[in-house]
């Protein structure tokens, strides 16, 4: 190994040990599900990181398919290994698509939020719709739980990330759940305006 290649090697080394880190905890719509890695928000979020100098890595630890009840399975150990300063949960549709009580949701989602903040990271919650067809009822319920959990915990909130994608055809993905490529400045735009103040 040359001396200039060791030396970039323990530069970068020093950097990822000295940056701060976010950590995403989503589903689908976070794990870039039907698009390429680097289109997807998060990159496209990290881009906007490095762009302004903020000296912060995002390790997204987002599955598709993903409910609450795995994310609360999993945060203890992005917690451990990531030891992030922010957590983006973006967490809940899979459950509100499988009819489970909002009660449910949401205390998984309070749970979630209470060791994040346990372990001293900041919380940014990401707020998620379900299709009309299941009453009007219980996708009141469901989207409540977001800006009531909000206010409970003291943490900012981004109402619906989808707002201005859902309903705009080439912004989407031929299932009409997913977005497309199209879609993914406007998603992370969103996110980047409420994560700018925990930055500081």
């Amino acid at each position: 190994m040359t001396r200039f290649l060791f030396a970039v090697i323990v530069s970068l080394m020093s950097m990822a040990a000295t940056a701060k880190s976010i950590v995403v905890l989503g589903d689908s719509i976070s794990a870039g599900y039907g698009i390429e890695v680097s289109q997807g928000w998060v990159t496209l979020l990290q881009q906007k990181l490095n762009e302004k100098d903020k000296g912060h890595i995002i390790y997204n630890e987002s599955i598709s398919g993903d409910t609450t009840a795995g994310g609360l399975a999993r945060i203890n150990q992005a917690l451990t290994l990531d030891k992030p300063d922010i957590v983006i949960i973006e967490l809940g549709a899979n459950d509100g698509l499988r009819g489970l009580p909002p009660e449910l949701i949401k205390s998984n989602l309070a749970e979630i939020a209470h060791r994040a903040q346990q372990a001293g990271a900041k919380v940014l919650l990401l707020s998620m719709k379900i299709p009309p067809n299941y009453g009007k009822r219980y996708i009141d319920l469901f989207y409540n739980i977001y800006p009531q959990l909000a206010t409970e915990l003291g943490v900012p909130y981004v109402p619906f990330i989808m707002e201005d994608v859902a309903l705009t055809k080439d912004m989407m993905q031929q299932d009409g759940l997913h977005p497309n490529a199209n879609g993914q400045p406007v998603i992370a735009d969103k996110v980047w305006r409420q994560l700018l103040p925990l930055l500081k």
